[in-house]
């Protein structure tokens, strides 16, 4: 089985979402590894703390269950120089045309709604890998502490 070699920050309020596809990814995305947060001040202290290389890509849960929510932390990656050109691929347990709109114009690089069954997110995730781990081609951002 190959080695974890494609990091994914995953910002979701539900801790049973990081273990669904942790243990989903095993024989669906077996190249995934997944750096789990679960609010946005923990997401952003991450990222401010983040050296060498960091996440392909984000999966943000649009509904954190906070003061604040993934799209507030969306804004602060396109403005942060460490996540400004990080793919992010919002996820939502629904979707209504008004979140969809504003996830795309705060930055994200997708709009994806939940699954509901472990059957579900194994296919999810094999979707994810055949698109961002076999198709595109993603920048190989180093990120350096900031002097």
């Amino acid at each position: 089985m190959p080695q974890p070699s494609f990091p994914i920050l995953l910002v979701d309020d539900d801790p049973l979402i990081a273990d669904v596809l942790s243990r989903a990814s095993q024989t669906s995305f077996p190249e995934a590894s997944f750096i789990s947060v679960t609010n946005f001040q923990d997401a952003k202290t991450y990222i401010d703390d983040l050296e060498g290389k960091g996440p392909k890509i984000v999966l943000l849960d649009i509904d954190l269950q906070d003061k604040v929510d993934g799209l507030d932390f969306l804004a602060l990656l396109r403005t942060h120089p460490k996540g400004r050109l990080l793919p992010v691929v919002m996820l939502s347990a629904s979707k209504t045309e008004r979140q969809v709109e504003r996830a795309y114009a705060f930055g994200a690089s997708a709009f994806t709604v939940k699954p509901f069954s472990y059957a579900d997110w194994k296919v999810y995730l094999g979707h994810l890998r055949v698109y961002w781990y076999e198709t595109v081609t993603l920048l190989d951002v180093r990120h350096r502490k900031e002097s």
